[in-house]
């Protein structure tokens, strides 16, 4: 236990060092800050986008989903989020890096105006301190198990240390520990799998291995819940601000498309063997005559199964992703509600003075935008804190985060960069709050969200029970979709369609006016 603890503290306070010495590369700049000043290579930025699949939220989720339902319950999230990555590959990242944005709802501004703008904001805000709390609900683990604080200090604690490193360095914190956090998650997941397997033993139990189709196809096996976990991650997750900071940042679109694919396979590799050991935890705790409890199952493991170099290994892996996802969460949301919420906008031609880094944080010379970016951070990591006490439930808060912005705001990207004769201002604005509003209603009608019980707000009825449980995830964007299509093709003529062009450019092609 002391080897694991000093390793988790060398974790923390190599990853503060870095975040307070590249805090010197922002310069008083919003574009450093946000984006890394659009300069990642392609090592930093696939790693950087890797790491936001591997967190201690979604590997969590993973283990403890697959040791309680199966492997599909918990490999769903590594399969949704490395989906999330080759489609953004595939169809996204090229145009959108090309438009040059600074945050994700600046392309909803560009292509229908500020009223779309400000509703996406809003939909990403609340799913992204939904996110922020999964993080922080791994993390009050983590120390309540390995440290000995209670998981209320534990969140506190987890959550200072990501608030801190995220005002110092922004995304160059992340860019810079990324490349050694994908390394040592990488050696950390397969060195785990060949231990238990070397030692143990990889046992599946009947019905539940990577065979049991049944989980995709069979209702009373969760198949609904698994089909829709990797729906949720796989295209709501199109749609997460942190996942197009880096697209964005990235030095080119070329670049970005890479990235994604390579993080895309990254994430399969680092994340299923998880699942496979998650697999043989039971029989490995029976055999040491450990009992899991309500304690995170890989927690239980590396507690008890192995040595604590690995212990330790693993640990450091999980908490670095976690930092890098906790300052994903931070900085995109504190970002959006300044930017495209606030309305603050910069010359993003000119830099802030290069002696603004020597006047700390909240220098007079930074630019408007990055000062308020960083005192918006506060509000974010307090409302991470509030979910994580209330929902302390990883693999939910994941799920449930992109659920949302699946409903809300997929569509609107989606057919704004692909379909733009349909495209109409109206078209969004009816699209996201019918698809936002119809998936928060099926939220707090149904008492459990992809296997766990609904805590945070349930209105108790007797029409949708839990068996209804992952069908909601598919219905809100069909909504979403249909009243787009609905309202688009209604109002083309009348109101006016904008179009993009290679570089994002707004022109106006049929009707309607031009203001923001």
């Amino acid at each position: 236990m002391s080897l694991i603890v000093y390793g988790l503290a060398a974790i923390v306070l190599v990853m503060l060092g870095i975040g307070l010495y590249v805090s010197k590369y922002v310069k008083g700049d919003s574009v450093n800050y946000i984006i890394a000043g659009r300069g990642l290579i392609l090592p930093l930025a696939a790693a950087t986008l890797m790491a936001q699949s591997l967190d201690a939220n979604a590997t969590l989720g993973n283990t403890d989903l697959t040791s309680s339902f199966g492997f599909w319950a918990g490999a769903a999230l590594p399969i949704g989020l490395a989906l999330c990555l080759f489609i953004t590959g595939l169809f996204f990242a090229k145009p959108m890096n090309r438009m040059d944005l600074i945050t994700l709802p600046d392309f909803y501004r560009r292509k229908y105006g500020r009223s779309v703008e400000v509703l996406a904001s809003l939909i990403m805000v609340l799913s992204y301190a939904f996110l922020l709390a999964g993080n922080l609900v791994a993390g009050g683990y983590l120390f309540q198990t390995f440290v000995g604080m209670s998981y209320f200090t534990g969140v506190f604690v987890i959550a200072a240390i990501i608030f801190a490193y995220t005002i110092a360095g922004g995304l160059f914190a992340v860019a810079y520990t990324d490349v050694i956090q994908a390394f040592v998650a990488l050696v950390g997941s397969l060195a785990l799998v060949v231990f238990v397997a070397t030692n143990y033993g990889i046992t599946i139990p009947d019905g539940m291995g990577p065979m049991a189709f049944g989980q995709l196809t069979d209702p009373s096996q969760g198949a609904y819940v698994n089909l829709a976990t990797i729906a949720a991650l796989g295209l709501g997750d199109i749609v997460a601000i942190d996942f197009m900071e880096r697209v964005f940042a990235a030095e080119d679109p070329e670049t970005a498309q890479k990235a994604c694919f390579i993080g895309s396979l990254g994430t399969l590799v680092i994340g299923l063997p998880f699942s496979m050991v998650a697999l043989s935890s039971g029989a490995i705790l029976q055999s040491l005559g450990v009992e899991a409890g309500n304690q995170a199952v890989l927690y239980v493991l590396l507690q008890n199964a192995v040595p604590p170099w690995l212990a330790a290994l693993v640990l450091g892996g999980i908490v670095a992703a976690s930092f890098s996802t906790g300052d994903g969460a931070i900085l995109g949301t504190s970002s959006v509600i300044a930017r495209n919420i606030g309305d603050i906008r910069i010359d993003e031609k000119q830099q802030a003075e290069p002696v603004a880094a020597d006047g700390g944080l909240f220098s007079h010379k930074s630019d408007k935008l990055l000062k308020v970016t960083r005192m918006m951070a506060v509000p974010i990591t307090l409302l991470g804190v509030f979910f994580a006490l209330r929902v302390p439930a990883t693999g939910m808060l994941l799920v449930l985060a992109f659920d949302i912005m699946f409903a809300g705001a997929l569509v609107p990207l989606a057919l704004g960069l692909y379909w733009p004769d349909v495209a109409t201002t109206p078209a969004a604005l009816a699209s996201m709050v019918t698809g936002s509003l119809t998936r928060l209603g099926f939220f707090v009608l149904i008492p459990v969200t992809y296997g766990y019980e609904n805590s945070l707000l349930y209105i108790q009825n007797d029409i949708f029970t839990a068996a209804f449980d992952g069908i909601p995830t598919f219905i809100a964007p069909a909504v979403s979709l249909l009243v787009f299509l609905a309202v688009g093709y209604a109002t083309r003529e009348s109101y006016g369609v904008r179009s993009l062009d290679r570089q994002g450019q707004r022109t106006i092609v049929a009707g309607g006016d031009d203001d923001e």
